[in-house]
């Protein structure tokens, strides 16, 4: 095994022209005894192409590797993105890699465009600092190199910005710097507009390849805040954009395209932090220049600054670091108290798992304890009917017992004494996700893992990052495969997943390939008087169509461990007044995610069924299904109904989350689209007398569907408890 080696590999200089890619890359700490190779990742595929690299200097600290567009364009399949390694044997003959670096140049400026493919090869610095290459159709390049705010109250911002187009008909009328503020919750954006007037940009001459672009990538721009107060009289907080106005020179079309939030990065030239107070005929004001923490977006504050506005400050400002403060001591007395308790418990349980077995007491639950759901529900059902002999009992979060009270279901409040000992001396456990990873299992007990999804997004063992909170990559993978070691018997959906599950939980025990047992539903009360019965108890109109939004959640946006956000990009606004006359939409939330919506101003049409104990029954009375990348769409396939992939924010997922196990973007048994839009337009489609499920729908339910016959939660019962 080699040591660790302290080189370092860091792109000096890239150049794009002629169907080539010139690198030039400076080796730091270097011990090498053979010249080092490139290896050039495809970030979805994860193949490799290596190409060597070859010696520039004497020393063997500089290398040069230059390397085919088409064959980079062949590697992504002209589309996707490209991560860079320096592949290189240390002092003990090991082979190592290393992740090029790059320094934050506005190597961006390097694009180069490929004429044939219509398609934008685009260099850039990742937020790690490493060097990537993407294939694109279109970008906004933007940065802002200077900010100043004066003591006059002038906002002096000055950068580059261009927009990269395919459409070479496309010509620039104008460009202006956009500051957007949201009023209130369901008012319209305050948007004003500046202009942005073209500066030369010759000190970037080394980067850009098309020479001409020099002239107009430039701009600057002059606010002056002080009659900006004066006319809005409010006190407002705005992010910038740039816009691009262009006109299309076949169609005569103007077209506006506004960029993202513009981002600055803090450096020795540039400080994103500035304010100043200047006097107004409302009293004296205060300007702040500022980015925020983690976005970096850049904001501008503009707020009243009276004696009485900056006592108030002064005061929030000690009473927040006071209660920081207390926050902190608090939440350091709190979790020294839940260890101990945590502690007192497990002992307990310890305890009360050597007490004599409670033969033949099975013990359910269904996502920690919150729903009357799942594979858990399918098995309970199951042996309630065909085994009557068996005590079944549920684990619940007291928060949601209602449902179990409500249906006369035996259960037991999740941590409660009772249940405590009940746990420890059941003979059985059937559960859908973790367990806390404190509760010891006791011989006796045979503990059923049913899991809840066939894998789309990389899991466990198998994921490269974490990035959710309360734990980091290493103790994540630590602690699941720990957990997943006490089970006994693991249910998988179908060949595909039990190779996943094996591998990523690092299972070496029982494997049950019987086709999820909550699926059964699905295929023996599939009809119209079941569907009817349906929509009479959820109380949806009978004349109308069923739209079921079910989307996933995302592994960075958090409010707290456990706690997850969810932005709701789809437009239901928009869509009411598309297709409102026809449709509903049930919008069902991942139990993870924290968000309630206010679908007041959507009554009759949007229906929040996130809380709805068993999502196979939204499954029922829906004619279509919009997902993202939830493996709700494996279960829905056995409906055999369209189904579409509303997936905005693909490229982060599946690039920076999760990463996917097999192509989506080519196997998804729909379509996947990015904008409102087009949901209208493909539910419009699916109206038509000639619609037919795509072609990919056919192997994707032989794949993944074909044990679901309405039998495998008696399968998957007989092999954990035997023949009758």
């Amino acid at each position: 095994m080699g040591i660790e080696n302290p080189v370092s590999y860091k792109l000096k200089h890239l150049n794009i022209e002629e169907e080539k890619l010139s690198i030039t890359i400076s080796c730091e700490n270097a011990a090498l005894t053979e010249e080092p190779n490139l290896q050039i990742l495809n970030r979805k595929t994860k193949a490799e192409l290596s190409v060597p690299l070859k010696k520039i200097d004497e020393q063997g600290q500089q290398f040069h590797a230059l390397i085919d567009i088409h064959l980079l364009s062949d590697h992504v399949e002209n589309r996707g993105c490209l991560d860079f390694y320096v592949s290189f044997f240390n002092d003990d003959s090991d082979t190592s890699k290393k992740r090029l670096k790059s320094s934050l140049e506005p190597i961006e400026l390097s694009y180069y465009k490929d004429e044939a493919n219509n398609v934008f090869f685009f260099p850039y610095t990742t937020k790690k600092g490493n060097f990537s290459l993407k294939l694109l159709l279109k970008k906004f390049v933007t940065r802002i190199d200077d900010i100043e705010l004066t003591s006059e109250g002038i906002l002096n911002l000055k950068g580059f910005a261009f927009r990269l187009n395919a459409a070479e008909t496309l010509k620039i009328k104008e460009k202006n710097l956009i500051l957007k503020m949201k009023k209130g919750k369901d008012e319209e954006p305050l948007i004003l507009k500046h202009p942005l007037h073209d500066v030369p940009r010759h000190d970037l001459s080394e980067y850009v390849h098309d020479q001409s672009k020099l002239e107009t990538i430039g701009f600057d721009t002059k606010i002056d805040l002080h009659s900006l107060y004066k006319e809005l009289n409010q006190q407002l907080i705005f992010q910038f954009h740039i816009q691009f106005i262009f006109e299309d020179a076949e169609t005569g079309e103007e077209i506006i395209t506004n960029s993202k939030p513009l981002k600055v990065l803090k450096t020795e030239h540039v400080n994103p932090n500035q304010f100043t107070v200047l006097k107004t005929e409302k009293g004296p004001a205060r300007f702040h220049v500022f980015t925020k923490k983690k976005t970096k977006y850049l904001h501008l504050r503009m707020n009243d600054y009276s004696f009485s506005t900056r006592v108030e400050y002064f005061v929030k400002g000690k009473l927040k670091r006071g209660a920081a403060f207390l926050r902190k001591r608090k939440n350091k007395l709190k979790k020294f108290i839940e260890k101990r308790i945590q502690n007192t418990y497990k002992a307990g349980f310890k305890f009360a798992g050597k007490l004599p077995v409670k033969q033949k007491l099975v013990m359910f639950e269904s996502f920690a304890g919150k729903q009357y759901s799942c594979n858990p529900r399918a098995i309970y059902e199951y042996m309630s009917r065909e085994m009557p002999e068996y005590r079944l009992c549920w684990s619940v979060n007291p928060a949601y017992s209602q449902t179990f009270k409500d249906k006369g279901i035996p259960y037991m409040e999740r941590f409660s004494l009772k249940w405590l000992f009940a746990m420890a001396r059941a003979e059985y456990w059937v559960v859908n996700s973790r367990l806390p990873l404190w509760i010891p299992k006791p011989e006796h007990t045979t503990y059923v893992q049913t899991w809840h999804g066939t894998p789309l997004k990389r899991l466990a063992v198998d994921m490269d990052e974490v990035h959710m909170p309360g734990t980091n990559t290493e103790k994540y993978k630590r602690n699941f495969t720990a957990e997943a070691s006490k089970w006994d018997y693991l249910i998988s959906p179908n060949a595909y997943s039990t190779e996943i599950f094996a591998r990523a939980f690092q299972f070496n025990k029982t494997m049950i390939e019987s086709g999820y047992p909550r699926n059964d539903f699905l295929q023996t009360d599939n009809s119209p008087s079941v569907i009817k019965a349906l929509k009479e108890k959820m109380n949806l109109p009978q004349g109308k169509k069923v739209i079921i939004y079910a989307p996933t959640w995302r592994d960075d946006q958090f409010y707290k461990k456990g706690k997850y956000k969810f932005d709701l990009d789809l437009d239901l606004h928009q869509l009411r007044e598309a297709i409102g006359d026809r449709y509903v939409i049930i919008l069902r939330m991942h139990y993870l995610v924290a968000e309630n919506f206010d679908l007041g101003p959507y009554e009759g049409f949007a229906y929040d069924f996130s809380s709805y104990e068993d999502i196979r029954e939204l499954y029922m009375v829906s004619d279509l299904l919009i997902t993202d990348y939830s493996s709700v769409f494996f279960d829905y396939a056995n409906l055999k109904r369209p189904m579409l992939f509303y997936v905005p924010d693909i490229e982060t997922y599946r690039d920076k989350l999760r990463g996917f196990y097999f192509d989506f973007e080519k196997e998804a048994p729909g379509p996947l689209v990015k904008e409102t839009g087009d949901v209208i337009e493909w539910v419009k489609e699916t109206e038509s007398k000639d619609y037919v499920l795509p072609e990919s729908f056919g192997p994707f339910y032989e794949k993944f569907c074909y044990l679901e016959t309405g039998e495998s939660s008696e399968k998957a019962v007989k092999v954990i408890f035997g023949e009758k």
